[in-house]
């Protein structure tokens, strides 16, 4: 076992899921709008927390992970192993005092920014390499220590004078980490990878202590990377038939692995404590870390450039990361913006029968043209893709109509709502009785009619109308309001 850096094939291998791991490790970190006075901001910290013993049983929490899953290592394999998690920093703010001394402030005011005390996320991994061949019988066991420390950094202003410091106090961490392989019975040679990693802190609360104390000594967002330079990892999700009773009896607890880097690969584990598919991927489109994944990016990015002067100057004081995406959302351009907006992954092929078809590998997304104004079979244009909403002529919300209580309902219709009778959004109560303009006749893929309106006094309508923003209703929770076409 050795704790050198990793050979060059190993790194190649890890750096195509550090993207995805480092998205996991940030999870949550600073959310919109990035400041450290945001309500949602006072509780750091969900995902892959390893709290001290003791604390438990206080904050139902739990103290380790314990990762299962199989692997079909080659003979002379060696494992390489990433444990990954944050370590938190206690950070106050210092003003400077005339005599040369400091004291400590709520806040410190700059030209640029707004000081604030923070707990940050100071970056901590544990790097190993064992031959799998020792993983038999107990293992090995690898001791996690990082000690208490303080650091202070000046804080100056635009002049380049001294006004502050940062003071930072980490305390100290106790973990270990365990890793044992038991070899299957059957044909194959398949064994079973056991990884646990447990916070093994001496710590003892008392009757006044937070979650905040706590956490310091944790190992916060704590996940791990692992790869297999001969051999593969067998998915838990998507197992060979062979092998899914054996897969069944993995336990995993508190993490979940699965298979990580190209797709196809099998050579590569991301242990999250978040749920992943395998083979997980940062959207191309994706500007940089927004660290709130509750939120869409393009959504994020018009939200964070959209903040007041003040407000960014607190962000940009909360935390550096905070300042990088303040100064990302600020400066990302139109056509990064619009990538933003939506993206195809993939397109359904369509072929026109008897049409010349294109050579083995060659997708076509519909076949020579058509007569102007043709459809194909079933009202499908076979030079259209699936996705355009003009791909299909035997509908057209525009020209569509439902029967309601007898009478057509179409686009231009006037409808009374009558939410009522699902109460399926706050927004029922006061749109019950409210009269509509029918603005579009909708079908889902269920075979579903949904009526598309706009609010008869809704001062925002013609903005609705311009953007495609509707409220919808079904056919039974309006009555018709204009009764003139009857059948």
């Amino acid at each position: 076992m050795t704790t050198t850096t990793f050979t060059s094939a190993t790194e190649t291998r890890l750096a195509v899921a550090r993207q995805v791991a480092d998205a996991v490790l940030f999870e949550g970190y600073v959310l919109y709008p990035y400041r450290a006075s945001a309500a949602k901001n006072r509780l750091r910290w969900q995902f892959g927390v390893l709290v001290p013993p003791s604390w438990t049983s206080a904050a139902e929490e739990h103290d380790f992970q314990h990762t299962e899953l199989l692997m079909e290592p080659r003979k002379g394999a060696g494992l390489a192993v990433e444990v990954r998690f944050l370590h938190a920093a206690r950070r106050t703010v210092q003003r400077a005092l005339p005599d040369g001394g400091f004291e400590t402030v709520p806040e410190l005011r700059l030209d640029d920014r707004v000081l604030v005390p923070w707990d940050e996320g100071h970056e901590e991994q544990v790097r190993l390499t064992v031959a799998v061949d020792a993983l038999a019988g107990a293992g090995v066991v690898v001791p996690v220590t990082r000690p208490a420390a303080e650091e202070t950094e000046p804080v100056t202003d635009a002049a380049g004078r001294v006004v502050g410091r940062l003071l930072r106090r980490r305390e100290e961490i106790g973990a270990r980490l365990r890793l044992s392989a038991k070899e299957l019975d059957g044909p194959y040679t398949t064994q079973r990878l056991r990884v646990v990693l447990e916070n093994t802190s001496d710590w003892t609360p008392d009757e006044d202590t937070t979650r905040d104390t706590a956490l310091a000594r944790s190992l916060v967002a704590a996940h791990t990377l692992l790869s297999l330079d001969a051999g593969r990892f067998l998915s838990l999700t998507d197992p060979p038939e062979w092998a899914k009773g054996a897969v069944a009896r993995c336990r995993n607890l508190h993490t979940w692995p699965v298979l990580a880097g190209e797709p196809g690969s099998a050579d590569l584990v991301l242990s999250s404590p978040i749920i992943l598919e395998d083979h997980p991927a940062i959207a191309p489109e994706s500007p940089g870390a927004l660290y709130d994944a509750t939120e869409i990016d393009e959504i994020l990015a018009l939200r964070t450039a959209a903040l007041t002067d003040e407000e960014k100057r607190e962000a940009r004081g909360t935390d550096d990361r905070a300042a990088a995406v303040i100064d990302l959302a600020d400066s990302l351009p139109a056509e990064v913006l619009e990538r933003l907006h939506g993206a195809v992954r993939g397109l359904r092929e369509i072929t026109t029968p008897g049409a010349p078809q294109p050579p083995d590998g060659v997708p076509v997304f519909g076949g020579p043209p058509p007569d102007p104004g043709s459809a194909g079979p079933g009202g499908v244009r076979p030079d259209t893709p699936w996705w355009d909403p003009g791909a299909d002529d035997s509908v057209d919300p525009a020209t569509d109509h439902v029967l309601v209580d007898g009478h057509h309902v179409r686009a231009g219709s006037r409808v009374v709502l009558r939410p009522r009778l699902r109460h399926t959004d706050a927004q029922d109560l006061f749109l019950s009785g409210r009269r509509a303009l029918v603005e579009a006749v909708l079908h889902d893929v269920d075979g579903g009619v949904h009526l598309a309106v706009t609010v008869e006094d809704d001062p925002g309508a013609d903005i609705r109308r311009e953007q495609g923003r509707y409220l919808y209703f079904q056919p039974d929770e309006v009555d018709v309001a204009d009764t003139e076409e009857t059948v």
